[in-house]
């Protein structure tokens, strides 16, 4: 329920074990590699192990081979060990013979495509039954092929008197003329300057031999022709997949093990012909870790608890409960804890759950939540829906608690009459007193989650020795006295009628608080005997820190209040099955019915997205921003099967 602990691994050997050091280290599925070459402060007689991988390529070519024939790649189970020589050799024959047939299929596919314009543009010139050739080889005559919008076609009229202007259409649609116009060669340019101003659209025919109808069968045949090659081809292809899969798999798993072990050995530092390799693992892997490093002989190896080594930050990863885990989602969504910080998953899986229960109490609707939560985890494995379970059933909780089921405020009254003896539920949200009480609780809520927020703020800094913000920051120990002390002494004299804000209280609760938080920066220097713990220039000091004091303070009654978004939800749950039930009112029974149902499956959609969004953000800015930077590096270990990685 926490940061996972982690160990620095640090390996070192000879040379000629580093391949088998790496093959373990990968093997693990736990080994996230950390470059050598960082942790040495002279770094003068070593080099970086970075070749270049011999592995990359041939399996890159491997993968765009297999994808050319339209097949799939799996990892399989090792075959038994192949040299380089016959791997290389492989993926060099197989992709040869993929490519070649893949460059045979996209040439007859091409001409495919060509064939289909050419046979489409003949077509709409099948009505002219002239030889095309032979008109195309006038010396005195240009010739001019293409289409011609029907509106335009209208217009021709108006060029009777010019005898040149004639157009002879062969097919047409309910947008064009398809066709052909003549004109004399000392006449083309003001006859194609006409057509071009009726939009007259040029078709290109070259090599056209016979009449367009005559065209058109020659082409179907080439056609065809050219699909049965297609297909043929195809068919090699299908044909080369399925006799060389079984090895390609094995292939492609060879050199997907090679490729991925070379690339661990790019994080290792080389010192004449000894080599370093260094790495971080979980703490509970430590003892299976040793014991696969014990089977390589000639190498040395230490595990080292991160603090002691300053310079490099541990990466992340969060083991929580199964209950907790599901809200790993909303941590991970706003970043990672630093190695250490508190994993605040369990204090988010509380909050959450118990703010969802409030804001969206119902029985009914809370049992569908999750139901929908776990049908959603179950079938489509969606985060979100191992969340929606645990405040599905919270909201049914605080469904009885407001006596709400589908809306229905009264249908629990015998089980209140049964258990306590009440006549009705106790809690009637909508009457004032009530909606009072219940602002008033939302409000004690936010008080309590806040300060909670302040003191795992408290815990985080002192473990850091961070003193200047764990004593004196504003969400330190200063902030939560002055903040606690202001609610106390609000509620004991405006509530309780007990005079406790008198000149102790403020002097010692308020005021000092107040002092040690505008003198933070320089307490903290002196805390840690810096010398330099004087501000440079007192008046900026002044200045500054006082704005940021006050804004600090609007801060806590700002905070505060976002809590009475609580209450809110509550009364508009309520406000707004009310105004179902009134539409519902307006029908008959079958009618009713139907506006019952449909009008709570619009609140509980409508109603649960918003809660989620406003709960998300009270998360976040009411409580993570107190405690929590969310800046860690995650821990994300080297495997060649990330599913299955621990």
């Amino acid at each position: 329920m926490a940061v996972a602990k982690m160990k620095l691994v640090s390996v070192i050997g000879h040379m000629t074990s580093l391949d088998r050091v790496v093959q373990t280290c990968g093997d693990s599925g736990v080994f996230q590699p950390d470059d050598a070459m960082t942790f040495f402060s002279d770094t003068s007689g070593f080099t970086s192990v970075k070749e270049e991988n011999p592995y990359s390529d041939p399996l890159a070519r491997l993968e765009a081979a297999v994808s050319r024939l339209e097949g799939s790649l799996r990892a399989t189970d090792l075959p038994a060990e192949l040299e380089d020589k016959k791997l290389i050799a492989y993926v060099d024959r197989f992709a040869g013979e993929a490519g070649e047939l893949a460059q045979q299929r996209s040439d007859y596919a091409t001409q495919v495509e060509s064939l289909d314009r050419d046979i489409e543009q003949f077509q709409h010139l099948k009505g002219l039954d002239i030889d095309l050739e032979s008109i195309l080889n006038c010396k005195t005559i240009k010739v001019r092929f293409g289409r011609l919008p029907r509106e335009s076609f209208e217009k021709l009229r108006s060029y009777n008197d010019n005898p040149y202007v004639l157009f002879f259409p062969g097919a047409s649609d309910n947008e064009y003329y398809w066709g052909v116009y003549f004109t004399p060669l000392d006449f083309a340019a003001d006859v194609d300057r006409i057509f071009s101003s009726l939009y007259f659209e040029r078709m290109r025919v070259p090599n056209a031999h016979g009449t367009p109808e005559e065209i058109v069968a020659h082409l179907e045949q080439e056609r065809r022709e050219a699909q049965d090659k297609l297909e043929a081809v195809r068919q090699r292809m299908a044909a080369l997949w399925e006799r060389e899969a079984p090895m390609c798999m094995q292939v492609y798993a060879r050199l997907r093990q090679k490729n991925y072990y070379f690339s661990i050995r790019k994080y290792a530092a080389r010192y004449n012909d000894k080599f370093i390799l260094t790495g971080w693992i979980p703490r509970q892997e430590e003892k299976g870790f040793r014991t696969a490093l014990d089977r390589i002989d000639g190498i040395e190896y230490s595990f080292e608890r991160p603090d002691q080594d300053s310079h490099h930050v541990p990466p992340v990863t969060l083991r929580n409960f199964r209950l907790f885990k599901p809200f790993e989602f909303f941590v991970d969504m706003y970043g990672l804890p630093r190695y250490s910080e508190v994993d605040p998953t369990p204090f988010v899986a509380v909050t959450y759950i118990i703010l969802f229960g409030i804001m969206f109490a119902d029985v009914g609707q809370g049992l569908v939540v999750a139901l929908i939560g776990w049908l959603l985890w179950r079938f489509k494995r969606m985060a979100v829906g191992r969340v929606l379970v645990p405040c599905g059933f919270s909201s049914a909780v605080f469904g009885c608690v407001f006596g709400s089921v589908f809306g229905f405020e009264h249908v629990l009254d015998p089980l209140y009459h049964a258990l306590f003896g009440l006549e009705e539920k106790p809690i009637e949200v909508m009457q004032s007193s009530t909606t009072i009480m219940i602002l008033g609780c939302s409000v004690a809520i936010g008080v309590v989650i806040i300060a909670i927020s302040m003191m795992l703020n408290i815990y985080v800094c002192l473990r850091q020795k961070d003193y200047e913000n764990g004593l004196f920051g504003p969400n330190g120990v200063a902030g939560l006295v002055f903040y606690l002390s202001v609610v106390l002494g609000l509620v004991c004299q405006l509530l309780l009628s007990l005079p406790v804000m008198n000149a102790a209280y403020i002097l010692l609760l308020l005021v000092l608080p107040l002092l040690l938080m505008f003198l933070r920066e320089p307490l903290g220097k002196l805390l840690a005997r810096d010398p330099d713990w004087k501000p440079e220039r007192m008046g900026e000091f002044i200045i500054q820190n006082f704005f940021e004091l006050f804004e600090q303070l609007l801060s806590y009654l700002s905070n505060t209040m976002s809590f009475l978004r609580v209450a809110a939800f509550v009364l508009v749950h309520a406000g707004m099955m009310m105004a179902v039930f009134a539409i519902g009112g307006m029908f008959q029974t079958v009618g009713y019915t139907v506006a019952v149902i449909v009008g709570n499956a619009l609140v509980m959609g409508m109603e649960c997205v918003l809660v989620v969004i406003q709960i998300m953000r009270l998360e976040f800015y009411e409580m993570f921003s107190r405690y929590y930077n969310g800046d860690g590096k995650p821990f994300r270990p080297l495997a060649l099967n990330p599913e299955k990685k621990p």
